[in-house]
């Protein structure tokens, strides 16, 4: 079964281009500033019925999974590449922060960064990617003593998302990023 925000092989032509002309109208809204993602609205914009935007995608997080599936890649890649890096402690580091300003820019990512329904089959892959790279880096933290035991990819992931949230919340200049980077990053070393 091909999921909702994939554009599989089956699909019509006149279904393709319905779905990429509501990821186009979708993406010029977030550029514009607007990220609601209304799909009553993109589908008017898109010129394009209701039942055909919900037909592709389900629901706003379905669109932004699908808007977002590069962004998901380049995570996925610095996973990778924290993962091999000498120093694994330094790795989760630029790990973090590469996410932390991600999510920063773009409130969709956080959510579905932060989201454990996904509907896309590229986002559920991605995810799995992602926290295995993640448990790698993991792993080589703890056999150095630098995090504790007790933390998985998801929980990173979801105290990542909470401090995204924090700064959100207020003033979030480069400064007080590196400070709640620091407060994680400290919250993650074993217990003394």
């Amino acid at each position: 079964m091909r999921s909702t925000g994939e554009q599989g092989p089956g699909l019509r032509a006149d279904a393709a281009r319905n779905r990429a002309r509501v990821l186009q109208v979708a993406r010029e809204q977030v550029a514009a500033g607007d990220d609601s993602l209304q799909l009553n609205a993109i589908a008017r914009l898109a010129g394009v019925g209701v039942g055909t935007v919900y037909r592709h995608f389900p629901n706003r997080h379905a669109l932004w999974e699908a808007l977002l599936v590069e962004r998901f890649r380049e995570l996925v890649e610095e996973a990778r590449a924290a993962a091999a890096d000498e120093d694994p402690l330094a790795g989760l580091q630029r790990l973090l922060r590469f996410t932390l300003a991600r999510a920063l820019e773009d409130s969709g990512f956080a959510a579905v960064l932060e989201s454990a329904a996904d509907t896309d089959a590229r986002t559920v892959e991605l995810k799995r990617e992602l926290d295995s790279s993640t448990a790698q880096l993991l792993d080589r933290a703890r056999l150095t003593g630098a995090i504790r035991r007790d933390i998985g990819p998801g929980d990173v992931r979801r105290l990542l998302c909470g401090v995204e949230h924090a700064l959100r919340s207020g003033e979030h200049g480069p400064e007080r990023t590196e400070v709640y980077l620091g407060v994680l990053v400290e919250g993650l070393r074993p217990p003394r």
